[in-house]
């Protein structure tokens, strides 16, 4: 039977999607050229904003429909839209659901599929010559027919859940207790996207960095990234990635592993979510204003040519015109190459949406929202501005309108147009256009003999 998998939300989701999409495969199912082909239609929700979660259920609403045109499609729904718990409310508001998933659990659609085709001869010697080709160690992934040899990246969950229960966070109650995966699950898991083709892996944790705290005497993630960095040179894996981390776990020993790796990419992902210390305070971070700025400039000052990310929210319960502007002149000062910005929504079960009036009107958020994004846009285009003239290394991903598009060390999008180049390859590149959203270049070999070269580290 043909799949599908409707994915939504953050990387992890992404990850557990091609997980979910590999245990299929190896019962002989086969990715739909067209979703609407698909005889088996998963929905892999999010819900860490009311816009994801509101999406999924228009996805589910269309399934209805077809579910009823043909009562002999299996429709599955993952993520954190079923959480940890027994969706008991959803398969009320849901009846036409067939399997439920927890979040980085594929077990329930495996198992129905299992029993819905047990009595299929075919189909059970497919899955067994299958499971036989790709028998795997515990923690190994094979990446989903579709995918293989054409990922150049792919993401690897190394902490599932979340102890910390920032107020407005949802994922807590959703994806439940924070869980540290084995060394030897990771490194299994590593190795087996490496055999096929993937050139750079993100290690994901809502709170990355602190892998192994749930671990007594256990490895932290700056021993992970040395161990997965080994890895990665035996098996040539170019480039290591890490996120989302957190100001409170970010430690020397971590951003000194990170300067002193070559595979491990310059870029450190550390959400601030506010700029005013009550707002902070009231969002349960613990840390202040300054202690963020003390610890990007920290960043700064321990990696060469780091490139920082954040998040931010806006319009948080009590939030006013002069807390607000505290985050913007937090941005402006800083210069930060990434903000990931959004508008506050009340998450059911959290403590500010329990505890705290939603206060600040939909079109204030939107003007707040707006004005960062506008200073934002000025800010990263001028920090791209600086890369003009410059030769970058370029991960190749793939193309797109013609072109070639890959990510430097710091994740900065470039376009290039050639034909001497590859998907999988690092090329350098002479950056020759600049923009806030992404850059474009030629190859060095392109240039005039009498043109200057400046090679930029990192």
């Amino acid at each position: 039977m043909r799949y599908h998998i409707y994915t939504l939300g953050c990387q992890m989701n992404v990850a557990d999607s091609q997980r979910l999409a590999s245990e299929m495969e190896r019962l002989g199912h086969s990715a739909a050229s067209d979703p609407d082909d698909a005889e088996i239609y998963v929905v892999n929700t999010c819900v860490v904003r009311q816009s994801a979660e509101d999406k999924a259920f228009g996805r589910l609403n269309i399934l209805k429909g077809l579910k009823e045109k043909n009562p002999d499609k299996i429709i599955g729904v993952m993520g954190c839209l079923v959480g940890v718990r027994d969706p008991l409310y959803l398969r009320k508001r849901l009846p036409y659901v067939d399997v439920f998933m927890s979040p980085s659990e594929p077990q329930p659609m495996v198992s129905f599929l299992e029993d819905r085709f047990a009595e299929s001869e075919v189909l059970a010697i497919e899955a067994q010559e299958r499971e036989s080709r790709d028998r795997v160690q515990d923690g190994e992934i094979i990446l989903p027919l579709h995918e293989r040899d054409s990922l150049v990246t792919a993401h690897v969950p190394v902490v599932l859940g979340c102890s910390h229960a920032c107020t407005f966070c949802i994922i807590p109650y959703r994806r439940g207790v924070e869980r540290s995966r084995s060394v030897g699950e990771i490194v299994a898991h590593v190795r087996s996207l490496a055999a096929q083709g993937v050139k750079e892996v993100t290690l994901l944790g809502q709170i990355v960095d602190r892998y192994g705290k749930d671990i007594p005497d256990g490895p932290d993630l700056a021993d992970l990234l040395r161990i997965t960095h080994d890895v990665a040179e035996e098996m040539g894996i170019e480039r290591i990635r890490f996120l989302t981390s957190h100001p409170n776990w970010m430690t020397d020993k971590l951003l000194d592993t990170v300067a002193e790796l070559p595979r491990v990419m310059p870029v450190i992902e550390v959400p601030v979510q506010a700029g005013d210390d009550q707002v902070l305070a009231n969002m349960r971070r613990g840390y202040t204003n300054a202690q963020y700025r003390r610890l990007v400039a920290k960043i700064r000052k321990r990696i060469p040519n780091v490139a920082v990310h954040t998040d931010i929210i806006v319009g948080f319960p009590g939030e006013t015109e002069a807390q607000f502007m505290k985050t913007y002149e937090l941005l402006a000062d800083l210069k930060l190459d990434k903000a990931h910005l959004a508008r506050y929504s009340p998450r059911p079960h959290t403590v500010s949406d329990r505890r705290m009036e939603d206060d600040v009107p939909a079109e204030e958020k939107k003007r707040r929202h707006a004005m960062l994004d506008d200073l934002q846009a000025q800010v990263v285009g001028e920090i791209n501005q600086q890369f003009l003239g410059q030769i970058v290394p370029v991960l190749i991903e793939d193309k797109h309108r013609g072109k070639w598009r890959g990510r430097t060390p710091q994740n900065k999008l470039v376009f290039i147009e050639s034909d001497q180049v590859s998907k999988g390859q690092v090329v350098d590149v002479q950056i020759t256009w600049t923009g806030p959203y992404s850059m474009q270049g030629r190859l060095p070999s392109a240039q005039q003999a009498d043109e200057p070269l400046v090679i930029m580290a990192g």
